[in-house]
């Protein structure tokens, strides 16, 4: 499918989006079992599904499609295609005669203006209209900043007019957010100004998607319970250690106002006309990492195959999404692929720090070999889950057949696991049949899912199966105060939910510079905190920034905007 311009060069991304075809949205799903009334339509091309269409498939609900989740190894800043892969599993599907839909997250501004870039797929797999999925869109991540925003400055009011509830100023677990990577407002003072200003405090901000309010409104199933996951979120504590929820300040109901219309779930399409539900973006470092339940329940009950995607590798997304997520879904993933590269796996086993990036280019069947360990374990992680697995080898033009063919026989010959390459990105949907056909296989095959822990276990418990069973740590750490805060959560009950792990994604361990499959090491746990609202405990690990901060070189600064309102740059 691969086209050149007329002076040679492999169109961009954007020229591609820019000469995708694409038809109005109610006419790409009418065939899944939407139609023009269950939509809410937001301009030609995007839409919200309403609550009433979410109601009637609910009341309407036979057996659900196949979930197939795609995951990755560990990342490398190069990316390995894990959204190019989900786009075109959905097309490629919808090409062997199955029906498919897929579930993406939503960009978030920070990285499309910092070091990733958009993140809607690319080449010939990627959703519509991609320019504006990757700016504003629906206007769900501004919805969530006000949310999270007016919590705080109901919080910040409360204590300002007498402070009834005796929250402690040096006890508050609610800083502000900010859809943008702006790292010197990590850590701020508000409050400066004298009497009629507030009462002065530490405070900060965070990414919206780190928000917790993220990860309320990604597993709420409807307005009550939107409502009831808002009102127990933790945001202070009182001078005598109890908790003060949203509840408390009075700021539920306003806070979800501001959410009501963000609750429904989002439809575009891909370049092939596949329908494609975007909605949501919690991180997969800090929160569980995958879009919406809610679009996952309404996208399954009108397809045969549902494709969706966990972010960073399988030690963080896969893992969240088979403890976390499938529990409160109360779903299981039919299959599982993990998305491979060559030049990833050369980077896992240069054997250097920091690898050397320009190496990559450079043909070395040996590097790949060593950087297999990586994957290894990724495939040993996510068969302790019970599912079937399958490797996507994502094919970049650079790879050569010598490295690609070591990478499928070893699959295929030692890991004994269904292996197919990948060019969905240069060939669209094409490019992901042998994939899909191998995922169709394995999908129709038994399958034994379970979450890896039990909750009655003990939040020690839990942490230690993660770290030794995942990661491949020999044991477990508490540095601060994270014993007092297992003690205080454990009082408060908290200690029968899942935990999710906040952790840095460029390694399996908890030092980023330690690449493939580090041994000899310990996880470092600095501290516990409840996700109430969210139902799960957040375990801090080593520094993981919940507000990054643009590189040296960010991607606005690449940017421009033409005369004629088309942008240049923006993926």
């Amino acid at each position: 499918m691969t086209d050149s311009n007329q002076d040679g060069r492999i169109p961009t991304d954007y020229e591609i989006a820019q000469n995708a075809e694409k038809r109005p949205i109610d006419d790409v799903v009418e065939p899944f079992g939407l139609d023009a009334e269950d939509l809410e339509l937001i301009g030609e091309h995007k839409a919200k599904v309403s609550f009433d269409a979410i109601e009637r498939l609910r009341s309407e609900r036979s057996e659900d499609g196949k979930l197939v989740l795609v995951t990755g190894m560990t990342p490398t800043p190069l990316g390995e295609g894990k959204t190019v892969t989900t786009v075109g599993l959905g097309q490629a599907f919808n090409r062997i005669d199955r029906d498919a839909l897929i579930a993406i997250r939503e960009p978030s501004l920070g990285p499309v203006f910092g070091v990733k870039g958009g993140a809607a797929g690319g080449g010939y797999s990627q959703v519509l209209p991609m320019e504006d999925i990757n700016l504003h869109f629906t206007g769900d991540l501004h919805a969530l900043t006000s949310a999270h925003n007016l919590i705080s400055t109901m919080l910040d009011n409360h204590i300002k007019q007498g402070n009834e509830l005796d929250i402690a100023v040096n006890w508050i677990n609610w800083p502000r957010a900010i859809d943008m990577n702006d790292r010197v407002l990590r850590e701020t003072v508000v409050g400066l100004g004298g009497e009629v200003t507030g009462v002065p405090r530490e405070d900060g901000f965070i990414l919206t998607a780190a928000s917790e309010m993220m990860a309320v409104l990604c597993l709420a199933d409807g307005i009550e319970d939107l409502k009831a996951r808002i009102g127990r979120i933790i945001v202070a504590y009182a001078e005598d250690g109890e908790p003060i929820t949203v509840d408390d300040i009075g700021a539920t109901d306003a806070a979800a106002i501001l959410l009501k219309d963000a609750l429904k779930p989002n439809v575009v399409q891909t370049i092939e006309g596949t329908p494609a539900f975007v909605h949501g973006g919690p991180f997969a470092n800090i929160a569980h990492g995958t879009n919406s339940l809610i679009a996952d329940e309404v996208a399954a009950h009108l397809s045969e195959y549902l494709v969706t995607e966990a972010g960073f590798g399988s030690d963080l997304g896969a893992e969240k999404f088979m403890n976390i997520v499938c529990r409160f879904g109360e779903m299981e993933p039919d299959a599982v692929t993990v998305v491979a590269s060559v030049r990833a796996l050369k980077y896992h086993g240069q054997n250097m720090w920091p690898p050397n990036l320009e190496q990559l280019e450079d043909e070395d069947v040996a590097a790949v070999e060593r950087g297999l360990e990586n994957l290894d374990k990724h495939v040993e992680n996510l068969r302790k889950f019970g599912v079937p697995v399958v490797v996507a080898l994502n094919r970049f033009p650079d790879d050569s057949d010598a490295e690609v063919e070591a990478v499928l026989d070893h699959c295929r010959e030692d890991l004994e696991v269904r292996a197919a390459e990948s060019t969905v990105f240069s060939d669209g949907g094409e490019g992901g049949v042998d994939l899909a056909e191998k995922l169709v296989d394995a999908a129709e095959t038994e399958s034994s899912f379970e979450p890896l822990y039990d909750l009655e276990m003990s939040i020690k418990e839990k942490i230690e199966v993660v770290a030794t069973e995942i990661y491949g740590a020999d044991g477990v750490e508490y540095h601060s105060d994270a014993e007092t805060d297992i003690e205080r959560l454990t009082e408060h009950g908290f200690d029968d939910v899942p935990i999710c792990m906040s952790k840095t994604f460029h390694s399996l361990s908890d030092d980023a510079s330690r690449k493939g499959v580090p041994e000899d090491w310990t996880l470092e746990v600095n501290e516990i905190y409840p996700s109430a609202g969210a139902g799960f405990l957040v375990v801090l690990t080593a520094d993981v920034l919940t507000l990054p901060g643009l590189p040296e070189e960010p991607a606005a600064a690449n940017m421009e905007l033409q005369s004629d309102g088309s942008i240049d740059g923006l993926f």
